[in-house]
C-alpha cells in the first residue's frame, strides 16, 4: 500500500492498519500551528500520546501564505509540512496549484455540502467570527462595530492578527469592514477603504497582535477570530488583563479554516490520521474546548457527540451565518493583493 495515494483509510485496509502505518512513520511535521490558536497546543499533545507519534510543530506563529511557499519550496524533503491549516482563500488557491492530496476522513459525508472540496483536497476544520477584542482596563469604552473603531478616542490602538495578503484571521478582518461599510461577499473595496480611513485617522497600529503584545500593552484592541480573543480572556486574566469580546454589529463574518494533505508530506500515513484525529469527535470536541466553531458541531449536537458545556461557552451571536463561495474569495484575494499596500501606506 502506497500510503502517499490513500484516499481513505480502507486504501490502507482500515483504520487499524492506518494507524500501524503512521505509527511506523514515527513523525509528523506541522507549521503554523500556535498553541493558543484554536487549542492546538492540547490537540498536538493528545494526538502525541494516543497514537505515540512525534510532533515537529514549525513555526507556530507562520501565516498561510507561508505554509503555501513551505510546500512549494520543500518539495521532496523530510522538512517539508505533512499538513497544512489554511485560511479559506488560501485552501482554495493551493488545490488549483495542484498542491494537496485528496483524502476522505471517515466523517466526510456528515460533513456539510460546501465546506468541503469533493475530492478532499481540503476540508474545513472549525470557524469563527471576526471580532473585537480589548483591554477594558485600559479602554474605557471598548469598541462594538467597526464604526466604533474610527473614534478619536481608540488614536493608536486598532491591530490585526497579520496582514490580510498572507493571514486568513486579517484578510477576514477587512471583509467584515466591507459588509459593515456596504460591501458584499462581492464587493471588499469598502473594507480596503475602511482601514485607509483608519489609518489616515491615526487609528490603526500595524503591531501583529499575539498574546505577548496584549500582556505588553502594545495592542489594546484587536481585530481578530472570537474563538482567539475568547481564548486570550482567561489567559489575561491571569495577568490582570480584563480582555473583553464582541461580535462586531455592523459587520457579521463568518469562515472556516481548512485542513490539507500536502501532495508530496514526507510522512503521508501520519499525515492522514492526523485529518481522522481531526475530524473525529475527540479532535473537534477540542477545537470546541479552544472556543473554535467544529465543522462537525450540527452533526455532534444531532448524535449527542458534542460536549454540551463547551458549547455553551462560546460567544453568543445571532443569525445563521452565510459564506463567499471560492470566487468570490478569489476576488477579494485578487483585489486586496493589488490595493492593500498602498491604501496602508499611503
Amino acid at each position: 500500500m502506497n500510503a502517499a495515494t490513500a484516499t481513505s483509510a480502507a486504501d490502507f485496509g482500515g483504520f487499524d492498519k492506518l494507524v500501524e502505518a503512521a505509527k511506523k512513520e514515527g513523525n509528523l511535521h506541522v507549521i503554523a500551528l500556535p498553541p493558543d490558536w484554536a487549542n492546538y497546543g492540547e490537540i498536538i499533545e493528545k494526538f502525541q500520546a494516543k497514537y505515540g507519534i512525534k510532533i515537529e510543530s514549525e513555526t507556530p506563529d507562520a501565516a498561510s501564505a507561508d505554509e503555501i511557499n513551505a510546500v512549494k519550496t520543500r518539495k521532496g524533503q523530510d522538512r517539508a509540512p505533512d499538513v497544512l491549516d489554511l485560511g479559506q482563500s488560501f485552501a482554495i488557491s493551493g488545490a488549483k496549484e495542484g498542491l494537496f492530496a485528496p483524502y476522505k476522513v471517515q466523517t466526510f459525508d456528515k460533513i456539510p455540502e460546501g465546506q468541503k472540496e469533493p475530492t478532499g483536497l481540503w476540508v474545513n476544520d472549525y470557524g469563527g467570527y471576526v471580532s473585537i477584542g480589548c483591554d477594558a482596563k485600559q479602554i474605557k469604552t471598548c469598541p462594538t462595530s467597526f464604526a466604533d473603531l474610527l473614534k478619536p478616542e481608540y488614536k493608536g490602538q486598532v491591530a490585526m492578527n497579520g496582514n490580510p495578503t498572507e493571514a486568513g484571521s486579517a484578510f477576514a478582518g477587512v471583509y467584515a469592514a466591507a459588509i459593515a461599510g456596504g460591501g458584499s461577499f462581492d464587493d471588499i473595496g469598502p473594507g480596503i477603504e475602511f482601514f485607509k480611513k483608519l489609518k489616515d485617522a491615526g487609528n490603526y497600529n500595524p503591531v501583529e497582535t499575539t498574546p505577548a503584545t496584549i500582556e505588553k500593552g502594545e495592542t489594546k484592541i484587536s481585530i481578530d477570530w472570537d474563538y482567539n480573543n475568547a481564548a486570550y480572556a482567561p489567559q489575561m486574566a491571569a495577568k490582570g488583563i480584563d480582555w473583553k469580546v464582541n461580535v462586531p454589529t455592523d459587520g457579521k463574518y463568518f469562515q472556516m479554516y481548512a485542513q490539507a494533505v500536502n501532495k508530496d508530506a514526507p510522512h503521508p500515513a501520519a499525515a492522514r490520521l492526523w485529518q481522522e484525529y481531526l475530524y473525529s469527535a475527540e479532535g473537534q470536541n477540542l477545537y470546541l474546548k479552544g472556543f473554535a466553531r467544529p465543522v462537525l458541531l450540527p452533526a455532534m449536537t444531532a448524535d449527542g457527540t458534542v460536549d454540551k458545556a463547551l458549547a455553551e461557552l462560546l460567544p453568543k451571536v445571532e443569525g445563521t451565518p452565510t459564506f463567499p463561495t471560492s470566487e468570490q474569495v478569489d476576488a477579494a484575494k485578487a483585489k486586496l493583493a493589488t490595493d492593500w499596500d498602498a491604501a496602508i501606506s499611503g
